[in-house]
């Protein structure tokens, strides 16, 4: 019985998470799952809403005060439906300790992500109210 806790209490901390950087600062993490060692990435930001407006993406997401717009990446996938689908990963934790009930906007348009104007867009993102 003892082995077996040790061995629940030690299994999260023997799964990795790695942080790969670039010259350029740009980061990209990726999770090791403990279970079988595929690698998986973060699990989306969830976000308050999204909406397209005036030709940009634009999320609402929780923020503790320092959350920017370089703080998320943007992965687009095609479809074979014709839609392009988003999603918002963030890259940069904030860890300020504001009070920001209502989150913040960050936006993308369409040129940034590199979409054609008028191109259906599909969030991939989970909401939360």
């Amino acid at each position: 019985m003892r082995a077996l806790l040790v061995a629940a209490l030690a299994a999260p901390l023997l799964s990795g998470c790695v942080i790969y950087a670039n010259e350029g600062g740009d980061k990209d993490v990726v999770v090791r799952a403990a279970s079988h060692g595929d690698l998986v990435r973060p699990p989306l930001e969830a976000v308050r809403n999204a909406r397209i407006q005036d030709g940009r993406l634009i999320v609402r997401v929780d923020s503790n005060g320092c959350t920017e717009v370089s703080d998320f990446a943007v992965e687009l996938t095609s479809t074979v439906d014709g839609w392009t689908e988003a999603a918002v990963n963030r890259t940069d934790q904030d860890l300020c300790k504001a009070l920001v009930p209502d989150g913040v906007e960050v936006s993308w348009s369409f040129s940034e992500l590199g979409v054609e104007p008028g191109t259906p867009l599909r969030l991939l993102n989970p909401t939360r109210l």
